[in-house]
């Protein structure tokens, strides 16, 4: 009998995303199921079928390390995509304790205040925006709410002008969540903002399922002002050392572009009394 698991989801979901030509097979004729075979990813595992499919079905759920390893070789799956694989295979005893996420070090608003012309803000595992500074605040003015990134991008109107690259932004929307999911299976705050974007969004349901796995690190991005109109920036993201689950990620353009002049006309709308502050609780 199957019994879904979030390691048997996981294992189906990218099994089905590989053709046989990925992985060296031949293909013959018409297949009945998408992607590979499980007899295929068994046989380049060097596992078991009958095991890999207990697996998929969530009879066994304590797979060792060497076992993990070797099918996420047969998976081809990315550094990041095997570390998640190797997570979701943990109990909870074996998960660290995660406490609260919605809590900014004032030393951190701090210094996110002094950056007159670097937007700046605070992100939680279910992509909640924390806190942010004034700039930050100003350039996503646009929106209904200034609130959570992955409802920004699937809910609000606004978030398909403001992303011109809305697809490549709502694919790494849904792997950062993807990736927080496997750090904390349990999180209620991940859950519910899942079950919300499942619900109103189709797109985000079709992308969810397909549990594609980054951590936001750093890119560029094409978005597009209702004030000041096109901004071509760089952004980096990096962990809290003192709150691993909490993300600080900051906005910046090069020195002497039209972007940076752009920033610049933006920081003139923002009122001398704002600071950055939490705009989630």
């Amino acid at each position: 009998m199957s019994r879904e698991t979030p390691l048997g989801e996981f294992l189906r979901a990218r099994r089905e995303a590989l053709k046989p030509h990925d992985v060296g097979l031949p293909e013959h004729g018409r297949r009945r199921v998408p992607g590979l075979r499980r007899e295929e990813v068994a046989l380049l595992a060097g596992v078991s079928a009958d095991y890999y499919i207990r697996l998929e079905q969530g009879r066994e759920t304590r797979p060792s390390p060497q076992v993990v390893s070797a099918i996420a070789l047969a998976l081809r799956l990315t550094a990041e995509a095997t570390d998640h694989l190797h997570r979701l295979c943990l109990d909870e005893t074996q998960r660290p304790r995660h406490s609260r996420h919605d809590t900014v070090s004032p030393a951190l608003l701090r210094l996110m205040d002094g950056w007159e012309h670097t937007p700046a803000f605070i992100v939680g595992p279910a992509l909640d925006i924390l806190a942010a500074n004034a700039l930050a605040t100003v350039l996503h003015d646009g929106f209904a709410d200034f609130d959570n990134l992955a409802r920004m991008v699937f809910l609000d109107p606004a978030g398909r002008d403001f992303y011109q690259e809305w697809d490549r932004t709502a694919h790494s929307c849904v792997a950062e969540l993807r990736a927080a999911y496997g750090f904390d299976p349990s999180s209620r705050r991940i859950a519910t903002v899942v079950d919300e974007l499942s619900r109103a969004s189709d797109g985000f349901a079709r992308l969810w399922q397909l549990h594609e796995v980054k951590s936001k690190t750093q890119d560029g991005k094409h978005l597009r002002h209702p004030y000041v109109g096109d901004l071509h920036i760089a952004f980096a993201a990096f962990t809290v050392n003192a709150a691993p689950h909490q993300q600080l990620v900051v906005y910046q353009a090069d020195p002497a572009s039209p972007t940076a002049g752009a920033l610049q006309r933006l920081s003139a709308l923002i009122p001398v009394s704002t600071h950055a502050e939490s705009s989630w609780e």
